[in-house]
């Protein structure tokens, strides 16, 4: 063999074991991920190759699957009152990918989670039965709070104090995943991302704002749990109107004439005080203001339920009169909906607060529990004597306070109203809210809620949390102890 010959083949040769070598690595240490990549359309097409498994309320399934003509993707994701329930199912679109519990649950979803494997499926190459996602939420609860905030931007939470399941999960404006389902929903999708009320935004978990006044029951929780009060009924030390600590700016009230000066925290409550928050969270001081706040939830950034939501925030290194600003929910403090509701929870729920949850169970096609969820997983929050106190000033807040739109016949109901500045000066239109629960003596059912309205379309001068926010919680507290 002449020597060109042999280098030919000795170069052919290796460019064979390297061929080799690559397919061998390629299949035996690239497989896995190369299945998993994004990209790798396989996936897409085994993905929606047969209809996906459900997300259920109440025993029924608000979303389901639907054949598609024209493409390789056998089925697309639909729903059932899509923008009902657009807050608590997210979307699963062929296109733009998923999200909230058809994300979290995807693999459930479309069968691909390893724990539904059958022994079988290997063998005969069937492919496997999606698994479905039962969630906590009452529909009549859900349905009244969707409509109550109409065509509102805005947001509402009602959980079950007791076990801490997610009852009602509504963001308005809402939009319906079906027309972004599919593979060409480019103009739907443009709307809904060009849209300045981003209907997209989850506001219930996932939009902190500052709380306002509704923020008052934490410190005053914190002024209980310290000692700084003895009662709900014991007058604080409270000048009228409060000057700032070391500044000339004077923190006034809403309602100037209301009986304000060295008030109980029974009446600043009832009357919405700033000058008694104000210099009760000064008094405190940030650090135990801050640490009675982070026991409700805030500041926790890895809060799932099983939707991560947006950590409520109670800001650190403030000066004095700062902290006396967060005591009336300002400053850089902020809170969810969800977080808001988890404060009048745990106040219903003598002093213990169940870890908010909106999924009970995943289940394989059989039935068969993958995943369970547990109710009533507290922990101590505040005393239960601090606990009945609160209710008892909360109660006063909506028999006889800023909060009477709230009352429900034949409940006992305890609220706490806000309105929370916007803008620099407070230029733009105030946030509405308000934090409730609700008790029914006759069945012992009850409930906790939180409604915020970002925007009503109202004048400046008709915001208010009993004026707008205060309506759609009594609509969901009256729905929930039916």
């Amino acid at each position: 063999m002449n020597k060109t010959i042999r280098h030919t083949s000795v170069f052919v040769l290796l460019l064979v074991l390297a061929l080799l070598g690559r397919a061998t690595w390629v299949q035996a240490y690239r497989a896995e991920a190369l299945a998993d990549d994004q990209k790798n359309r396989r996936n897409t097409i085994a993905q929606y190759a047969q209809p996906l498994g459900n997300i259920v309320v109440a025993g029924s399934p608000v979303t389901g699957s639907k054949r598609t003509e024209g493409t390789d993707l056998e089925y697309r994701r639909a729903y059932t009152d899509g923008e009902l329930y657009a807050a608590v199912t997210g979307y699963s679109s062929q296109a733009y990918g998923s999200t909230q519990l058809e994300g979290i649950y995807a693999d459930v979803l479309d069968g691909t989670d390893d724990r539904l494997k059958n022994p079988l499926d290997a063998v005969t190459r069937k492919q496997r039965e999606p698994g479905t996602v039962l969630t906590t939420i009452d529909p009549a609860v859900q349905e009244a709070a969707y409509r109550a905030l109409g065509n509102k931007k805005g947001a509402a939470v009602a959980v079950d104090p007791v076990s801490g399941r997610i009852l009602a999960l509504a963001s308005t404006p809402s939009y319906d995943p079906s027309k972004i389902s599919g593979t060409n929903d480019g103009a739907a999708w443009r709307e809904l991302t060009g849209d300045p009320d981003k209907p997209l935004v989850n506001r219930a978990l996932r939009q902190p704002l500052p709380p306002g006044s509704t923020f008052k029951l934490v410190v005053a929780a914190a002024a209980l749990e310290d000692g700084l009060y003895r009662s709900v009924d014991t007058a604080t030390e409270s000048p009228s109107p409060y000057t700032l600590p070391h500044t000339r700016t004077v923190l006034r009230n809403e309602n100037a004439s209301a009986p304000c000066e060295n008030a109980t925290i029974r009446t600043a409550l009832r009357y919405s005080c700033n000058n008694v928050f104000g210099k009760m969270a000064a008094d405190l001081g940030q650090d135990k203001v801050r640490a009675m706040a982070e026991r409700f939830g805030f500041n926790d950034a890895e809060l799932d339920v099983p939707v991560r939501a947006y950590a409520s925030v109670y800001p650190s290194t403030m000066d004095p009169a700062q902290t006396a600003l967060s005591g009336i929910g300002q400053f850089d403090v902020t809170a969810t909906p969800l977080q808001m509701a988890m404060v009048s929870a745990a106040i219903a729920n003598d002093g213990l607060l169940a870890a908010p949850h909106m999924v009970s169970e995943v289940v394989d096609s059989d039935g068969d529990a993958l995943t369970s969820y547990e109710d009533g997983d507290t922990r101590r929050i505040v005393s239960s004597a601090t606990a009945a106190q609160l209710r008892s000033a909360m109660v006063t807040v909506v028999e006889e306070g800023t909060g009477t739109n709230a009352a429900v016949a034949g409940a006992e109901v305890g609220g706490k109203t806000g309105t929370a500045q916007h803008g620099e000066n407070n230029s733009k239109t105030p946030y509405a809210w308000f934090t409730s629960y609700a008790k029914d003596p006759a069945t012992g059912k009850q409930v906790a809620v939180a409604v915020m309205i970002e925007d009503s379309g109202a004048a400046r001068s008709e915001v208010s949390g009993n004026g707008l926010a205060a309506p759609v919680a009594q609509k969901m507290m009256a729905a929930a102890l039916k």
